[in-house]
């Protein structure tokens, strides 16, 4: 039985030489600045899309991979493995799960005996679903089975969590991701919201006022959760805000195993520059 392949979208986040190490394949979603389209990280690096988001005046929209380019990606493992595990972004916040759920059930309807492809909705994103990918390409490297990832993967999916500081509130209001209410209360006071992604939902968690006060409150958050297995920390266009963070989880936790990385341009349209958040997977209690 060949070795069963991973397949994620763009929105995971993982470093790049991690998901190459890990043969996990990023399907990438789109950005568009009016007309003009980009595949994230394909045709537009992080660094220079918040350079178009901070200099220009349009405001850029997003949107997911078609299933036909999920049916050409799953044709094409096919002469690679005969099982796929396909784990995406939580489908209340974009369209990626859908598009590979349709290219695999219309696979799977003209082949039945061939590809099985088990498509997953991680109910995360960014490096929660980053974590989640990466310990299903390590189960893959291990031997196991679509089944038995497929199991493994629904235990760890409640003990990931992944928890921001916007420096604004404005891009997720104009993205359509709060409500307009939350954005006029962060802008009167002046203060640093602090966000979770909750049962599908971004939800405001609480008002920091200063961005040194977040970063610690961040940080209390995420080491009063319990054991700690896996720590990411994730900035958009923000990396000395990720290093201080990361200093602060390095005075009790294990500075050689904090990841840090840069959110790409889907999600940095909607978080905007200045963002910074931690990704992490508890253990067993």
């Amino acid at each position: 039985m060949s070795q069963v392949r991973i397949v994620t979208d763009s929105l995971s986040d993982i470093p790049d030489d991690i998901a190459q190490e890990l043969d996990i394949l990023r399907v990438p979603c789109y950005v568009h600045f009016g007309e003009t389209s980009y595949r994230d990280r394909v045709d537009l690096s992080p660094t220079e899309f918040y350079q178009k988001l901070v200099a220009g005046n349009v405001i850029p929209t997003t949107s997911q991979a078609s299933p036909g380019t999920f049916t050409e990606i799953f044709s094409q493992l096919s002469d690679l493995t005969n099982q796929v595990y396909s784990l995406h972004s939580v489908k209340t916040l974009t369209g990626m799960y859908n598009s590979a759920r349709l290219a695999a059930e219309a696979l799977q309807t003209t082949d039945p005996l061939g590809m099985q492809i088990q498509v997953v909705d991680s109910r995360a994103t960014s490096m929660g679903l980053g974590w989640l990918a990466i310990y299903a390409a390590r189960a893959a490297r291990y031997g196991y089975a679509l089944d038995e990832i497929k199991e493994l993967i629904e235990d760890v999916i409640p003990r990931t969590h992944c928890i921001a500081m916007l420096d604004t509130l404005d891009y997720a209001v104009r993205g359509g991701r709060l409500g307009k209410g939350a954005a006029v209360v962060g802008s009167l006071l002046n203060v640093k919201p602090i966000i979770s992604l909750v049962s599908g939902e971004v939800l405001l968690v609480e008002k920091i006022r200063t961005q040194k006060r977040a970063v610690e409150r961040l940080a209390d958050i995420v080491l009063g959760s319990g054991p700690i297995q896996e720590l990411a920390i994730i900035h958009a266009a923000a990396p000395e805000m990720a290093e201080a963070l990361r200093k602060h989880f390095a005075e009790t936790w294990f500075e050689e195993q904090i990841m840090v990385c840069e959110t790409g341009p889907v999600i940095g349209a909607h978080t905007g520059p200045g963002a910074v958040g931690v990704a992490w997977v508890n253990g067993k209690f």
